[in-house]
C-alpha cells in the first residue's frame, strides 16, 4: 500500500542529511547508533513542539535550550561510559561497544537478567547517570556486551570509583531537572 509522503506521521526521521541533526535523538549529527526509545521519543517530542513556535519566540527559545541540554546530558552520560571503557583496556572499541542500533541483539538470553541488574546497580550505587535519569535501554545492550567479554564486573568497580555516589550531591548532568517542558500535545 503507497501512503502519500504528505501522510508520515514522522516527517523528520526523513533521509535528508540537512536535518541530520534534528532525526539524530541519541547524541551527536551522524551517530549511525540511533535507536527510538523512551527519552528518544520525548527528544522528539521537543523537537517537534519546537518547530511548530515562531523561531526566536520565548517558547521556541525555552524548547531549545531544553533539546541543547538533553542533548548534552546524553553526551555525558556516554562520555562517562567511554572513558570507563578505554580505562579497561577498550580504546580502540569503545565506541563499537557503545554502538547500539535497531539491529543490536542481546547476546545470550540468559545474561538479560544479570544486564538489567548490573544496569540498576551502576544507577544505584554510581553517578555514572544523573539521579533524575530514566535508565536507557541502550545501556542494557552495553552491559550484556561486557558481561559476554566478562568485563562487567571490572566495569562497575571502576565506575564506582570513577563515578562515586555522594549522598545529597547532584551529579553533573542533574540540569535535566529544570528543562522547561511544555506540556505535550494529546495523541
Amino acid at each position: 500500500m503507497f501512503l502519500p509522503s504528505d501522510s508520515n506521521p514522522y516527517p523528520s526521521f526523513g533521509a535528508t542529511l540537512v536535518r541530520d541533526d534534528e532525526k539524530n535523538l541519541w547524541s551527536m549529527p551522524h551517530d549511525v547508533s540511533h535507536t527510538e526509545a523512551d527519552d528518544d521519543r520525548t527528544l522528539y517530542n521537543l523537537i517537534v513542539i519546537r518547530n511548530q513556535q515562531a523561531k526566536d519566540s520565548e517558547e521556541w527559545q525555552k524548547l531549545n535550550y531544553d533539546i541543547y541540554t538533553l542533548r548534552q546530558i546524553r553526551r555525558e552520560v556516554r562520555n562517562r561510559w567511554k572513558r570507563i571503557l578505554e580505562d579497561l583496556g577498550f580504546q580502540r572499541e569503545a565506541d563499537s561497544l557503545l554502538s547500539v542500533t535497531k539491529l543490536s541483539t542481546i547476546s545470550d538470553s540468559k545474561n538479560t537478567r544479570k544486564a538489567r541488574e548490573m544496569l540498576l546497580k551502576l544507577a544505584e550505587e554510581t553517578n555514572i547517570f544523573p539521579t533524575s535519569w530514566e535508565l536507557s535501554e541502550r545501556y542494557l545492550f552495553v552491559v550484556d556486551r561486557l558481561i559476554a567479554l566478562d568485563a562487567a564486573e571490572e566495569f562497575f568497580k571502576l565506575a564506582r570509583r570513577t563515578y562515586p555516589k555522594k549522598p545529597g550531591v547532584p551529579c553533573m548532568a542533574d540540569a535535566r531537572k529544570e528543562l522547561h517542558y511544555l506540556p505535550f500535545p494529546s495523541p
